[in-house]
């Protein structure tokens, strides 16, 4: 099978890696990829939010399978020229992907499916977003209505601040708040069959304990010790096999993968939001763990056969990722800086531990930083601890000026 994977981050590195150990795939195709994704794949060139180009690269090529990575081209409606090229694609159509790219029509779709979720308010005008402040109190919890790269949300109690949040947006979704620890949880469907993956936790704030602002992910970790043994059944029972369903009926199949961001509160199982597309760090540590070949179920998927696969099967071992961050981000993060002891990583740490890039880039033969979020160092062990270890002592030979990480990535989970 030849494969092409649309995007350019650690969660495309992720992809593509374990496709290029699928015995199945006989070639691999990125684009636009990055420094890390050309070890593994042919690099190409393209506008990935242009689904015509995508279609004709994928053509021009003999691709069997088009794998889009980034939620822009989902909801820009890629996956639809793809198909309509007549190559199989893993990812939803762009009317489905409305399930990320608008919260509003989330909402509109949970409250069909009868999906546990916050109760919330639709605002555009100044005194709709004082009267649902006003109404929930604090913490506040405002979103973007659209897509924001996993930057449009702001929680917290200052009340200027989240007012200030709301103004900013064209349409936004103001909620109540969920107490209780975040769960991502991916299922694969081909819009009927839902396949869910193994639960994972990422930490979405810039520093350790939780404080700073809101990043698009500086690590995460699977499995989760902590979760009762029950909760991806609970949650394929009374989330995911529902919103399919409900999508469905709407005349809309989500076909791809099905990104449930959960709290898991007091009250119960409740769905924070959904994304289209696997979901970055948390692919990482994910397909560290599966076993089964990757090419196979993605395929599956797009083709609506997932019915006829046999169970996934899951390594015992535990994974651990952890981001290193540009100077400065998540504002405007400082790029151009050469990035040092990728070759003493593969040497001393591999196979345990490797780095799966995000925002690279090559010159002169030099990988340089080209992105806010740089790299995913990702490792595996017997548990939560010695995957952490590893990680941090590959993260340890790697030298990007002015860079930053958090060093509590899956620390209370491992006892620590």
């Amino acid at each position: 099978m030849k494969v092409l994977v649309i995007g350019g981050g650690a969660r495309e590195h992720a992809l593509c890696r374990s496709l290029s150990l699928d015995p199945d795939v006989t070639a691999l195709y990125c684009a636009p990829g990055n420094a890390g994704i050309a070890e593994v794949a042919e690099l190409h060139p393209v506008d990935a939010l242009d689904g015509d180009a995508v279609a004709r690269l994928a053509a021009g090529l003999g691709a069997e399978l088009v794998v889009v990575g980034p939620e822009a081209p989902l909801v820009a409606g890629v996956a639809d020229a793809v198909r309509a090229a007549g190559i199989p694609c893993f990812g939803p159509s762009g009317e489905a992907a409305q399930l990320e790219g608008s919260k509003a029509f989330a909402k509109d779709v949970m409250a069909g499916a009868g999906v546990p979720t916050a109760r919330s308010y639709v605002c555009t005008t100044p005194t709709e977003i004082d009267e649902a402040l006003d109404a929930f109190g604090a913490p506040y919890v405002v979103k973007d209505d659209g897509l924001a790269a996993g930057k449009g949300v702001v929680v917290t109690d200052d009340l200027a601040a989240a007012r200030d949040h709301a103004l900013s947006c064209d349409r936004v979704v103001i909620e109540e708040f969920l107490d209780g620890p975040e769960v991502s949880l991916f299922a694969i469907t081909d819009g009927t069959t839902v396949l869910p993956l193994q639960p994972a936790q990422d930490f979405k704030r810039a520093l350790d304990g939780d404080a700073g602002p809101n990043t698009g992910g500086m690590g995460a970790y699977s499995p989760l010790p902590w979760a009762d043994p029950k909760l991806v059944d609970e949650v394929l029972e009374t989330v995911l096999q529902p919103t399919v369903d409900e999508l469905r009926r709407r005349g809309t199949p989500f076909s791809g993968l099905l990104y449930a961001g959960l709290a898991i509160t007091s009250r119960g199982v409740r769905v924070i939001e959904f994304n289209a597309r696997f979901g970055d760090p948390e692919t990482q540590v994910v397909l560290a763990r599966l076993r089964t070949p990757l090419a196979g179920v993605l395929l599956a998927s797009a083709n609506g056969t997932l019915d006829v696969l046999p169970p996934l099967k899951w390594r015992e071992d535990a994974a651990v990722t952890v981001v290193i961050a540009s100077h400065n981000y998540p504002d405007t993060p400082r790029t151009g800086d050469p990035i040092d002891g990728l070759a003493d990583v593969a040497a001393q740490d591999a196979p345990d531990a490797y780095v799966l890039h995000a925002g690279t880039r090559t010159e002169g033969g030099a990988v340089l930083s080209a992105g806010g979020r740089v790299l995913s160092v990702t490792a595996t062990g017997k548990d939560l601890a010695a995957a952490r270890e590893r990680a941090y002592t590959a993260l340890g030979r790697i030298r990007l000026d002015g860079s930053q990480h958090r060093t509590d990535i899956a620390l209370k989970a491992a006892g620590g």
